[in-house]
């Protein structure tokens, strides 16, 4: 079946929210002004308005869209691995990917996010929490299909796996951005690598 055509005002809901996806994820979700999206936009205040009714219920939904891009590069990158393992490379691939090659301009979505609201606005923080609660799943969950398939030790733990996968990968990307420079990434990424490898199964 042909997808079904947008409307108009979907159509316009959908461009909002890519412009403010983009804009709070660079300017931050507080710094950046109704003014810069309508400007962006094209849109007047009402006209913006009419799909949401407040800057938060916006930033909300802009922050959801931009872990959508988040998702889809993730089953991109992942759906073409031979096996779990390859799989968990993928997944530091991704991360290594944002600073040349970003989902959307300013890098990790939900470590900005997170950063942003770790005190000043709860509900964006779930938001960031809910997110990378998803993500971990999805790592331990390939760690313990790597792990039936012979490829992790039994030992592993995968929550932990999963845990300290992400906090490396995120930290990284902090690093990089902070520093103006891959080299903090890529150094997670030899680490992740090496670590990975050394949780091979060892031969009796």
């Amino acid at each position: 079946m042909a997808p079904r055509a947008l409307s108009k005002g979907e159509q316009t809901r959908r461009l909002v929210l890519a412009r403010a996806a983009a804009l709070f994820n660079q300017r931050g979700y507080e710094a950046a002004s109704l003014s810069e999206l309508m400007e962006l936009t094209g849109l007047q205040k009402g006209g913006i308005y009419r799909h949401f009714e407040s800057k938060q219920e916006l930033k909300l939904a802009a922050f959801e869209y931009a872990v959508g891009l988040m998702r889809e590069r993730f089953r991109r990158e992942l759906e073409g691995c031979a096996s779990p393992l390859e799989q968990l490379w993928g997944v530091i691939r991704v991360y290594v990917q944002i600073l040349s090659d970003p989902p959307l301009p300013g890098g990790c979505p939900v470590l900005n996010a997170a950063i942003e609201s770790d005190d000043g606005d709860p509900e964006l923080r779930e938001a960031a929490q809910r997110a990378m609660d998803e993500l971990r799943k999805a790592v331990a969950t390939l760690a313990r299909a790597a792990q039936k398939a012979g490829q992790l030790s039994p030992s592993v733990e995968p929550q932990e796996l999963a845990q300290v996968m992400m906090a490396n990968l995120e930290g990284g990307v902090m690093l990089s951005k902070l520093y103006g420079h891959e080299g903090p990434l890529r150094g997670v990424e030899r680490h992740l690598r090496q670590w990975l490898e050394s949780l091979a199964p060892r031969p009796c």
